[in-house]
């Protein structure tokens, strides 16, 4: 029996979800800094009236629904897939009101986008943009990848049972310290210390480019934010392709990488053991996946060079794969040249990599390896109990952080995920193709929003009709959370029209 949500059971959400509202409000203080600093006056008048906005909303939820219980793992699922969505609607006002959207739903899918750390765009005149809404959109990728609760939870909460639900909402599952206070902050050491080492390296090589040092800088800590956090905005339209530069596309992928990894293997790694890399499931998956998709794009070019050599080929091919496969979405060619260079074996690989995605409690989307190595680790174990007698006992482990013996429930929700999000991939494919698109593009798209990757093949523009714009916004939201936080909000919903008193 399903029972109604009480009247206070709505308290509870909405008062954390002002909480949470206040907390975006504060950190719109950020761009309006930068708006003061570069003196631009249209973007200052469009942060202060957003941040005035948020806080009054966040301070009337909070106040209205004020109360001192703690969150219930209901509501903490409904209030990681509610932020989300207040979230975007809240961030892209700036974006709206800068004038470079068509409409209020354009900038919502901008953010939506940014948060989803997916990188699709429908930005008009983007390299016009001022600096404040260009660092706001990446602003809103780097609260994304580590997650828009673990904001709340680093600044908002204490430490309470309620946190952790809500943590484990936001598509996380792995407290990497005892408290996931201090987990949330970790993560936060962790992505500001990249930050530093990663925008000085890139400073240096795009200064050595030919770039102004402001320019450069501004640049570098726009493109690191997008990097780390696996998505693929970037302060030019021509994306990294803008700068022609090999070294500040290394630096890139190196930042995509580690941008991909477990947030506990950093932890691990950065106490000592860096063995962990070597003996981990998800590593090792990555790798072979990584191989197997590389082979697969290389194929699609048989017979056909369009790049003039080896070096320049391969330089292009594993940079868009590395990039899809961490579901980065940063890209050195147009996005009309995968339709015309790349061809639908070349366009599969690619789709392939964006798919299957990097680790689990990493800023990235998709699958993610460790549920495929899961998968795999069952497969063999099935085989073996096949292939021996009946009363032998077969028990299949594996190495992540340490070692785990193979369950039932690690399968089953492997297996779960992992038919959710295909189920994900061909609806929106099946979607883009009713305009028109062949499958190898509208599957190529698909999977680049569902994923939260950013790649795109064409077709994602301000001029795309509003219903796949719509299916993108849902597949980006849907696949940053995977699943769980909607179900649970769905199954509120439906409670509270069907549910018992």
């Amino acid at each position: 029996m399903i029972l109604r949500p009480t009247s206070e059971d709505y308290k509870i959400i909405f008062h954390y979800l002002g909480r949470i509202t206040i907390g975006l409000g504060l950190l719109m203080i950020i761009p309006l800094a930068v708006a003061v600093g570069y003196s631009e006056l249209e973007p200052v008048i469009d942060y202060l009236l957003s941040i005035s906005i948020t806080l009054f909303l966040g301070a009337l939820l909070a106040g209205i629904c004020r109360t001192d219980r703690d969150l219930a793992a209901g509501h903490a699922m409904c209030v990681a897939a509610l932020s989300w969505l207040v979230a975007m609607a809240i961030s892209a006002i700036p974006l709206f009101l800068s004038g470079h959207f068509n409409s209020y739903l354009d900038s919502c899918f901008e953010t939506m986008s940014g948060y989803a750390t997916t990188g699709l765009s429908l930005a008009n005149d983007l390299d016009g943009m001022a600096h404040a809404h260009n660092l706001w959109r990446h602003l809103t990728m780097f609260v994304g990848g580590q997650g828009i609760v673990v904001i709340a939870l680093t600044f908002l909460f204490k430490g309470t049972a309620g946190a952790f639900r809500i943590y484990t909402g936001e598509a996380r599952d792995e407290k990497i310290l005892p408290n996931v206070i201090h987990t949330a902050r970790f993560i936060w050491l962790v992505s500001i210390i990249y930050m530093i080492l990663g925008t000085t390296a890139l400073s240096i090589s795009a200064i050595l480019g030919g770039l102004s040092p402001n320019k450069a800088i501004f640049d570098s800590v726009c493109v690191f934010m997008a990097a780390w956090d696996t998505g693929g905005f970037t302060p030019q339209s021509q994306n990294v392709l803008f700068y022609h530069n090999f070294a500040f596309e290394i630096i890139s992928v190196v930042i995509m990488i580690l941008g991909s990894m477990n947030f506990a293997l950093h932890y691990v790694v950065w106490s000592g053991n860096r063995r962990e890399i070597r003996k981990n499931i998800e590593m090792t998956t990555f790798l072979v996946s990584m191989v197997v998709t590389l082979s697969i794009t290389i194929w699609g070019f048989f017979g056909r060079d369009p790049y003039g050599g080896i070096f320049p080929f391969f330089r292009k091919v594993f940079f868009q794969l590395i990039s899809g496969h961490t579901g980065t979405g940063y890209s050195t060619i147009y996005p009309a040249q995968f339709v015309n260079e790349w061809g639908p074996l070349a366009m599969l690989g690619v789709t392939m990599a964006m798919a299957i995605g990097g680790s689990m409690c990493s800023t990235t989307g998709a699958i993610k390896v460790l549920r495929l190595g899961i998968i795999y680790k069952a497969l063999r174990q099935d085989i073996k109990k096949i292939l021996m007698p009946e009363s032998a006992v077969v028990m299949s482990k594996f190495h992540h952080i340490k070692d785990v013996i193979l369950e039932d429930r690690h399968v089953r929700i492997s297996a779960i995920i992992l038919l959710s999000y295909l189920s994900l991939y061909l609806i929106g494919a099946l979607i883009t193709m009713l305009y028109g698109y062949s499958f190898s593009e509208a599957a190529f798209e698909s999977v680049s929003a569902a994923a939260n990757v950013g790649l795109s093949c064409g077709i994602t523009k301000p001029s795309m009709p509003m219903v796949l714009k719509i299916t993108y916004m849902i597949q980006m939201w849907a696949g940053r959370l995977e699943f769980m936080a909607i179900f649970a909000l769905g199954g509120m919903v439906l409670a509270a029209f069907k549910g018992k008193r």
